[in-house]
């Protein structure tokens, strides 16, 4: 099969849909399938021979994060063509509400259309305001995808219509086995963090305030933190005595990601919210981390509950301390935990995710011509 997808964020940032399309095209290449992708990007950064370059995006402010997107005359040009080019059996567009390449693509195109959408969020005033020009897009869309059951509560509510349940999907084999860094996590205790640390929604601030109240009875006890972000300005959250201790990486390359997940004793999904399904959380339970997440309906879903990782009030800086403490004391809840969390991710696995998306694929292509250009 043919299939072209659309991407709506710059390829040139980390974030969980780009990291989902990338992996969800490197499956379905590995099963046969043929796939491209159209993001924005510079033409001059190196890409996945799979990827076709949209142009330069715009900071957007978006769901409390600045997204970076594609949108106009030359982007919808660019989609035009990749469109004509591709002769694809089935597009695929993720986030086609956001505004840019997949609404594009979704205006521009005719044919077998699926869309997968991957945003929670309550009562956003942009979906409201623009349910009117959305809807020409969007009632072309014949296979609808939701990646966590708030995903599907967002669309349903600002968009109407239904969507199949198909979660994230997670390269477990690519987590499983790597060396920690040099001296990690030592003998007193090591915590990781990975995510922009300028974003509040994140949770860094309230980790660094529950580490400070963990610290007092361990001095041991370190931090190590990976993302974009300021480093100087996250590191004077902490008093001076505890700044040695909290170890920040900035952004990592992939292979270093896993390589932190290793490096630790308990990984901190401190997120306070805006996340359908948490795919940092759902990598680190692949590594066999040991996790304390916030009680976010995303984290409890793919922690089942709490029992396959320990969930804490959502921005309660002491309640994460009491939580990440009863870890560090129990190294039989830890390795409980971390069986607990490896059994819970199988589900998430590519190689069964892929095969879901593939079936709606042959839903909405059954009987229909191949992708074109709406007259």
């Amino acid at each position: 099969m043919r299939i072209g997808i659309a991407c709506p964020y710059s390829w040139d940032v980390p974030g969980g849909v780009q990291q989902h399309i990338r992996d969800l095209a490197e499956a379905l290449i590995e099963l046969g399938h043929e796939v491209s992708v159209i993001a924005p990007a510079d033409e001059d950064r190196p890409l996945p021979p799979y990827v076709v370059p949209a142009g330069k995006a715009m900071p957007v402010p978006y769901n409390g994060s600045v997204a970076r997107l594609a949108f106009g005359p030359l982007s919808a040009n660019r989609v035009r063509r990749w469109l004509r080019d591709g002769a694809f059996d089935v597009l695929h567009v993720h986030e086609p509400s956001v505004p840019s390449l997949s609404l594009l693509a979704c205006w521009v195109a005719s044919g077998p259309i699926v869309a997968t959408v991957h945003t929670a969020m309550r009562k956003s005033r942009w979906l409201l305001a623009s349910q009117p020009v959305l809807r020409s897009a969007l009632e072309k869309i014949d296979g609808r995808i939701a990646v966590s059951e708030a995903a599907r509560s967002t669309f349903v509510e600002h968009l109407g219509g239904d969507a199949v349940l198909i979660p994230n999907g997670v390269a477990t084999r690519r987590y499983r086995h790597a060396e920690p860094f040099d001296g990690w996590p030592g003998t007193g205790g090591a915590i990781g963090f990975l995510g922009r640390m300028e974003e509040s929604r994140k949770g860094l601030a309230i980790l660094l305030q529950a580490f400070e109240l963990l610290a007092a009875d361990r001095p041991g006890l370190r931090l190590l933190i990976a993302g974009n972000g300021d480093i100087d300005e996250q590191r004077e959250r902490l008093p001076e005595e505890l700044r040695d201790r909290a170890v920040f990486l900035g952004e990592v390359s992939e292979d270093d990601k896993v390589r932190l997940l290793h490096s630790v004793d308990v990984f901190c999904s401190p997120n306070t919210g805006g996340e359908s399904f948490g795919i940092v959380t759902a990598e680190a339970m692949a590594a066999g981390v040991p996790i304390v997440a916030s009680d976010i309906p995303a984290f409890r879903d793919v922690l089942r509950d709490g029992r396959a990782g320990e969930l804490f009030a959502t921005g309660d800086a002491d309640d994460l301390a009491k939580a990440a403490g009863r870890l560090l004391d129990d190294p039989a809840r830890r390795a409980e935990l971390s069986v607990a969390a490896l059994d819970a991710v199988a589900d998430y696995d590519w190689g069964i995710v892929a095969g879901n998306v593939v079936s709606v694929y042959e839903t909405v292509v059954l009987g229909r011509t191949t992708v074109g250009i709406a007259q």
